[in-house]
Formats: C-alpha cells, structure tokens, sequence
C-alpha cells in the first residue's frame, strides 16, 4: 500500500514535467513517433509514453496530444497481451482516429504459433513466465492483425510463426 502511495505521488508530481517533454518534443520532431507502455525504453526522436500521461483506451487522452498533429510511428512492444479485448478495441480505434494515413505500427507480442511449447507455456494468459499472470491474450499474426483490421488498418505482419509452426520473416531495417 505504501509503494502504491509512493508511486501515485510520484505520477502526479512528474506529469507537468512529461507535459513539458512533450511540447518540446512536438517543436523539435517533424513527425510524431510514440512508444507505448515504455516503461524505461527510449529511442532518440521517439516520445516514450506509460498509461498515466497516455492511457491508449481514452479517446480524451489522444485529444490532449493530437489534436493538431497525427501520429507517425508507434511502438508497442509487449504491451497488447496486457489489455482485454474491449480495451483493444478503443486503442485500435484511438490509433486510427489519430494516425497519419500513412502511419507504421511496430508490434512485439509473445506469439501464439510458437514451434516451443515450453515457450507457449511460459507467455500464454497465466503462464509460467514473468508477466504472464497478467496476459489477457496469446496472440498469432491472425488473431493480432483482426484488431487492426477492424478498425481500419492494413496489416503486414514482418515476424511471425504459422500454423505450422514455420517462422516467416519479412523483416528489413526500418
């Protein structure tokens, strides 16, 4: 309870402070490249977000920051196994409502067509590995893309195990 306490403080002291970052970077960066649930990850030119200055279910919150500028390039690395379908859902419509129409999405996700059970094991909705006692999904490149799909992207899987447990790659340096 305490380190909730802590934490909370924490977030509400340094919003103004990552408001602040984000105008600095929207004046300095052409093109809007967002990291979702970062945690510690930072990228130079990227803007490294977490759920309490960008909690990607709340249209409100896009509304804050894209309002005048669409979104270039997101980053969300595994993260989506960590929301239920509903909340995927609202993000998938809050990237497309506030995307450029030529934006690139990066996804990571623990993939469901795996050819190594032990694997399969560890990362599915309950697993043994660390996190998987909050994964709500154990996505394959059909199941991750319908999301997308539904709210009006195109999806071109780069990285992904098929039902036959075969691992395609499309992937070049982007």
């Amino acid at each position: 309870m305490l380190r909730n306490i802590a934490r909370n403080t924490l977030i509400r002291f340094s919003f103004p402070v990552l408001h602040l970052k984000w105008k600095i970077y929207c004046k300095h960066n052409s093109k809007i490249k967002l990291v979702v649930g970062a945690g510690r990850t930072k990228f130079p030119g990227w803007f490294s977000t977490e759920v309490y200055f960008l909690d990607v279910t709340k249209e409100e919150d896009f509304q804050k920051l894209f309002s005048e500028r669409k979104i270039n390039n997101i980053l969300a690395e595994h993260v989506l196994e960590h929301l239920t379908s509903q909340q995927l859902e609202l993000m998938t419509v809050n990237f497309y409502k506030y995307s450029s129409d030529d934006v690139n999405i990066r996804i990571a996700v623990p993939d469901g067509y795996h050819n190594d059970e032990g694997y399969i094991n560890s990362v599915k909705p309950g697993g043994t590995g660390g996190g998987a006692w909050d994964h709500k999904h154990l996505f394959n490149y059909k199941s991750l893309s319908l999301f997308f799909e539904k709210a009006g992207f195109k999806s071109f899987p780069l990285e992904y195990w098929d039902e036959n447990k075969t691992f395609n790659t499309t992937y070049k340096n982007d």
